[in-house]
């Protein structure tokens, strides 16, 4: 076999916790490569910060003002000007679209070679999708993104997440909140199929973990609903019948669902609650108005239904929940709808799993303060599937 395969076998069969001790000896052994770092985004999206060890802060580098953290940004493999002898190569560790961090590589100048790079960004993706299935098993990468302490509420929630982002041919779509370290009761989900596209935003009542516990009620409800087989209508009234069975109406979780159907290209949403949904199309953005429906369990057996989203491709969809869209500047000053406008079209370039993060910077830098509501940004672009029926 060659040595790529017997790589990626080795990394197969690999303890959870030594698929970066696997990946150094391998790129040692054939790039003679001095030193090898997997570093990871933390929760804010702050920093990126190195697996294993002690000493993961004090080998942390800036997301936003360092070369792995363009590489972070820009997903395309960079090598560093020369020095003493030695090139550093970036590599992106991403996962069907999910950003997880950046592969560093030392290797001497005369083997800093185009196909070595080739090689090492083959050993960073599979790297990343091997980390993925280690996860289930070992703690060692979840420390590595950490910042600081996460609080009880904001462990439960970073758990329940579905991810931060994820790409297929017909959209791409990425989410982010804050604050990170002590998010309370929002929430977003996913999932994909062959025919289409699910997604969950909600917005739990309260704080600290009670907020947390109500919010993993919904979401688990919802996905019980889904992985049914019913529509979206149907997955909010039975979350609605889940939450109220347990609070009787004295806590309720805003959600906003959507459906999109590949084949047809066409969007439904059910707005059981406070997130908005805005849309970019073209040099536009507007609000898109739906149908003001109760917030999961508000009221016993509450009925639901679904409305169509006009969609095109092109179209860049955002949902912000209550803690963006009713923020206020020092002055008092709303942050929606113009300077919510102002930052979706100064994101506009950016792909979806980055912008969500940027969004949420242009919201702190409007609000200057710290705010106990919980901030969520959630973006999706549809690109639609050839030869489907997309229209307006």
């Amino acid at each position: 076999m060659s040595s790529m395969a017997d790589f990626e076998r080795s990394l197969r069969g690999a303890a959870p916790h030594a698929l970066v001790d696997v990946v150094r000896d391998h790129l040692a052994a054939c790039h003679g490569a001095t030193a090898t770092t997997l570093l990871l985004a933390d929760f804010g999206l702050a920093v990126l910060q190195p697996v294993g060890g002690t000493e993961q802060r004090a080998g942390s580098v800036p997301l936003h003002s360092s070369a792995a953290g363009r590489v972070f940004g820009s997903q395309e493999p960079r090598a560093e000007p020369p020095r003493d002898g030695e090139v550093v190569h970036h590599l992106p560790v991403t996962v069907r679209g999910e950003r997880l961090g950046v592969l560093a590589v030392r290797l001497p100048v005369d083997r800093s070679t185009d196909a070595a790079a080739g090689e090492l960004a083959h050993v960073a993706e599979v790297l990343g999708h091997e980390m993925v299935v280690a996860e289930r098993d070992t703690d060692l990468y979840q420390l590595a993104r950490r910042a600081s302490r996460l609080t009880l509420a904001a462990e439960m929630q970073w758990q329940l997440l579905s991810g931060r982002a994820f790409s297929q041919p017909e959209y791409e779509i990425g989410a982010h909140l804050e604050p990170a370290y002590a998010v309370h009761g929002d929430n977003f989900d996913w999932s994909s199929d062959s025919a289409g596209l699910t997604v969950a935003v909600t917005d739990g009542m309260g704080e600290g973990v009670p907020a947390s516990l109500l919010t993993t009620l919904t979401v688990n409800a919802l996905r019980n609903a889904r992985r049914a087989g019913v529509d979206i209508a149907d997955q909010a009234a039975l979350a609605d019948q889940a939450v109220w069975a347990q609070y009787r109406g004295s806590l309720y979780v805003s959600t906003l669902l959507m459906s999109f159907d590949l084949d047809s290209g066409r969007a439904y949403a059910v707005d059981a609650g406070s997130p908005q949904l805005w849309r970019r199309r073209g040099r536009s953005v507007d609000r898109i108005a739906l149908d003001a429906q109760f917030p999961l369990g508000m009221f016993e057996e509450s009925d639901y239904r679904m409305q169509e989203i006009d969609l095109l491709p092109g179209d860049r969809l955002l949902v912000v929940s209550d803690g963006v869209y009713q923020a206020v500047s020092p002055d008092s000053e709303p942050y929606a709808p113009k300077a919510l406008v102002r930052g979706i079209q100064a994101t506009s370039l950016l792909p979806a799993a980055s912008a969500p993060g940027a969004l949420l910077h242009e919201l702190a830098a409007y609000r200057r303060t710290e705010t106990p509501d919980d901030a969520l940004v959630m973006c999706l672009d549809w690109h639609g599937r050839e030869g489907s029926g997309s229209r307006g």
